[in-house]
């Protein structure tokens, strides 16, 4: 599908909604920017650099909050950075079948909408103590070479593996997330372009839309201020495209 400048102006103004609400909760909203550009029928060519470039730029911001802000654990960062970073740049490189590209946008799509109806600022214990960087570096490298054939960051798999484990609060979380998804965003854009050499030119109208919404979204997010009947909102159109690329 070529895009004319309706469809431009559109999918920016989605992709501002979606990094606004994302960013509030540490993420930088490639599954929503994935369930966007689905429903507008863009190709698979356009989708993966696209998530990343936009994921980079709110990511950057997302991260830079929530770390002034004292909701960030380095020792919990690094072991799945490190792992993950070659994952998802390896992975990047694959072209899958039309049909395996869907399969993994529905699965993205799914995870994405569940993350949203199931967020809650809750106060429940956590153990960092029972984290293993063995542990981390397993599960990052799975997560990274997820994020790479898909175009998404891996927040959305990585935050409730943390918060499900306790080895963290959710917005220690968070501020975990968002540097996870920006080094993956790097690390597979690189081998995005690297194997296809190529970037959406309306990729230069969406940055800096996504990017005000990413830093009205990190205020909002480490002020305590989440919207979450609008990310439950969210979480269906999510369901809603899933549905589209299956039927």
């Amino acid at each position: 599908m070529v895009l004319d400048l309706s469809h431009i102006l559109l999918l920016g103004l989605l992709f501002f909604l979606a990094a606004l609400l994302y960013s509030s909760v540490g993420h930088a909203g490639a599954s929503a920017y994935i369930a966007a550009m689905v429903l507008m029928g863009v190709a698979p060519s356009i989708i993966k650099p696209t998530a990343f470039i936009l994921n980079i730029f709110v990511a950057s911001l997302v991260t830079y909050q929530f770390r002034k802000e004292g909701y960030f654990q380095w020792k919990l960062f690094w072991p799945f950075a490190i792992a993950s970073v070659p994952s998802a740049f390896l992975a990047s490189y694959a072209s899958l079948p039309l049909s395996w590209f869907k399969l993994g946008l529905v699965v993205i799509l799914l995870l994405g909408a569940l993350r949203l109806f199931l967020h809650n600022d809750d106060s429940k214990p956590w153990y960092p103590n029972r984290f293993s960087k063995y542990k981390g570096m397993i599960i990052g490298g799975m997560i990274g070479g997820l994020s790479g054939l898909t175009g998404t960051g891996g927040g959305i798999f990585l935050s409730p593996i943390i918060l499900f484990s306790g080895w963290a609060n959710t917005r220690t979380t968070s501020g975990i997330s968002a540097a996870f998804i920006l080094v993956n965003s790097i690390a597979g854009l690189m081998g995005c372009i690297a194997s296809t050499h190529f970037i959406p030119e309306a990729i230069f109208l969406w940055v800096p839309i996504v990017a005000f919404a990413g830093f009205l979204g990190s205020q909002l997010g480490t002020r305590k201020l989440p919207p979450r009947i609008l990310l439950r909102f969210l979480g269906l159109v999510m369901v809603i495209a899933a549905c589209k690329l299956m039927f």
